[in-house]
């Protein structure tokens, strides 16, 4: 019973929070099945190991320490029809399906129990989205001598395109692209596709002005929440939860972090007093929370952007840290971020 699909979802209850990560990662999954031995005890998603991060739960705890103690299941004999309304209303990946012992009989996934145009269902935001694309994508030359960075190609699509999509299939409609580089070329590029499913304004830099500097010049256009975007990260999250996050902490401003490994290939030594040795470690694993490049700010935030000078948003949230405002961080795995502008990556995205 426990092959293909499933079997690939397993993981052992005292398996850590990394590795659960990195097995959604390897699979492109946010939800995994936990078991003890052969006997079922849970589903963890993506939701629960972030929860569990933002409360500073080590990623070398057990999962079974963050399992939620209640969760939704079917029960054996329940019609695939009541099973299939709980799905769509809940926006549920797979339903575990269990004995009256709490053993697993069945899984049914959405793709299976599904049509194939019938997709789970996202919250719908509408929030305006600013992207920033107004650099001269130095790390892709010399591609970018050519191509301004946001038109490169990603399949039958741009990057830029790619990452409004991903805010279009929630509700955002409202885009406003700072540009400088080639401006005249995005903004024709744009034209010709007269897309119907968004609002796109423009907003231009004279000069370089860092990565928030432009800013300013929408201060009296945007007037509620808002996100901003680079324009050569993706980000394959749900949104509405960073949303959420957002506004039940009252940030001023909330920055994307992404989780980064980094093996160390040699065994790492800590000493103490005249060099005695106090700790050897063989090969140690670390991990760090980078920035990956998407926020969410207010919209007075626009008022603090000092007028036509170099600003980046680094500098915004250090003033805002000093005058003790709000600034969180939410986190998404490491295979959920994608850094388009480096040359491998992209190479690796458009060969897959």
């Amino acid at each position: 019973m426990l092959e293909g699909k499933v079997e690939k979802r397993k993981i052992d209850i005292d398996e850590d929070l990394l590795s659960a990560l990195k097995q959604m990662d390897k699979i492109d999954k946010k939800l995994l099945l936990v078991f003890d031995a052969e006997k079922f005890i849970n589903v963890l998603s993506v939701g629960d190991i972030q929860r569990a991060i933002l409360e500073n739960v080590p990623l070398g705890s057990p999962v079974k320490n963050i399992l939620r103690e209640k969760t939704r299941v079917a029960k054996q004999g329940e019609s695939q029809s009541s099973i299939k309304e709980i799905m769509r209303e809940n926006r549920i990946e797979c339903m575990p399906v269990v004995d009256q012992n709490n053993n697993l009989v069945e899984i049914l996934f959405w793709e299976d129990v599904f049509d194939k145009n019938e997709k789970i269902s996202k919250s719908k935001l509408n929030l305006p989205v600013v992207i920033m694309a107004g650099g001269k994508g130095t790390r892709l030359k010399p591609l970018t001598n050519v191509i301004p960075k946001p038109l490169i190609p990603l399949g039958d699509k741009t990057i830029a395109e790619e990452i409004m999509n991903r805010f279009v299939d929630v509700g955002c409609s409202d885009f406003y692209l700072s540009v400088n580089y080639k401006a005249e070329t995005i903004k024709h590029y744009f034209e010709q596709l007269k897309n119907n499913t968004y609002q796109l304004s423009y907003f231009q830099e004279e000069k370089p002005l860092g990565t928030a500097g432009s800013l300013f010049l929408i201060k009296d256009k945007i007037d509620t929440t808002f996100f901003v975007s680079n324009c050569d990260i993706i980000i394959d999250e749900d949104y509405s939860e960073i949303l959420k996050y957002h506004q039940e902490n009252k940030n001023e401003l909330t920055i994307v972090s992404a989780l980064k490994h980094y093996s160390i290939p040699y065994g790492t030594i800590k000493t103490g007093a005249k060099g005695g040795l106090t700790e050897l470690i063989e090969k140690p694993e670390l991990t760090f929370q980078i920035n990956s490049g998407m926020y969410i700010l207010e919209p007075h935030l626009l008022k603090e952007i000092p007028e036509n000078n170099f600003f980046h948003i680094t500098h915004l949230i250090e003033n805002i840290m000093k005058r003790k405002g709000k600034v969180g961080v939410f986190p998404v795995s490491e295979g959920s971020w994608t850094d388009i502008g480096e040359w491998n990556v992209y190479l690796d995205k458009i060969n897959k």
